[in-house]
């Protein structure tokens, strides 16, 4: 059976529309932090290739092009990593779409730019799932980038246009394919503790929220890639979402614990 036929659609029609030479052709922002430390060359990107991507499970690429733009991005230059992953083609999409997703995400002052740019790299990891059903990066970052989109436009409106079901399936999708995603694990415990946040324990049900299976995904995200300061911060965002002054303790002991990692890139990668 064709695995991608029977899928829902996941896009907003509003992705399709917006204008993609806006983003493209838009100033960057630099990222505003030394770098030098997170400067790999070829030998030592594949040496540490595997701590890098503990998080996101994404497979050495054997295409050279595809590694440079990945050395770009752990190197915190967004942009030329979005381009060269656009020029590169093929497994370099998927570093086009987390280069935007993180930058929109962390570092765009505009909020309708940031938007645009979530939208769009949720079409392009869309596009890359109707050629790689297979590809477990092209539904995480789809499923990262309108989940960002909903936070944006608040959850209770993304939940009422129906992206909370269609997050959800990606995310799920995600952990199919690749098991010991950890990322993964993170945004499908921020779903289950933000939709029951903002929308209750009632309605979040009614859109597959549940608390015991958000804490559930934090602390498999942790045994999957326990050196993650970004687990811990989300970890502890969800328990003080799910059970507030119960486990407070608990969550500064992660803040506190986040704040000793020692990053491997500028995204945070450790």
């Amino acid at each position: 059976p064709d695995a991608h036929a029977a899928r829902p659609d996941i896009v907003p029609r509003a992705a399709r529309d917006c204008p993609r030479r806006r983003t493209r052709m838009a100033k960057w922002t630099a990222f505003p932090y030394p770098a030098d430390d997170y400067t790999y060359g070829a030998a030592a990107l594949k040496k540490h290739w595997a701590r890098l991507h503990a998080g996101d499970a994404e497979p050495w690429p054997g295409d050279e092009a595809v590694r440079a733009a990945w050395a770009l991005f752990h190197a915190g230059q967004f942009r030329k990593a979005f381009d060269a992953g656009l020029k590169a083609g093929g497994a370099g999409i998927t570093v086009a779409n987390k280069a935007q997703c993180i930058y929109a995400h962390y570092l765009e002052r505009s909020e309708q730019a940031k938007l645009e740019m979530l939208l769009q790299a949720a079409g392009r990891a869309e596009a890359q799932q109707a050629a790689e059903p297979g590809n477990a990066n092209a539904w995480y970052w789809q499923a990262y980038a309108l989940g960002r989109y909903s936070q944006g436009i608040s959850v209770a409106k993304a939940l009422a246009q129906g992206l909370g079901h269609k997050v959800r399936h990606a995310l799920e999708t995600t952990i199919r394919l690749a098991p010991r995603h950890a990322d993964a694990h993170i945004a499908l415990g921020s779903f289950h503790a933000e939709v029951i946040d903002k929308v209750g324990k009632l309605l979040g049900h009614a859109q597959g929220a549940d608390a015991a299976t958000g804490l559930k995904m934090f602390r498999r995200a942790l045994e999957l890639n326990p050196g993650s300061a970004i687990a811990r911060i989300e970890f502890a965002n969800g328990l003080v979402m799910l059970e507030g002054d119960r486990h407070m303790a608990e969550a500064e002991h992660l803040y506190e614990e986040a704040a000793a990692c020692v990053p491997m890139d500028a995204y945070g990668e450790d």
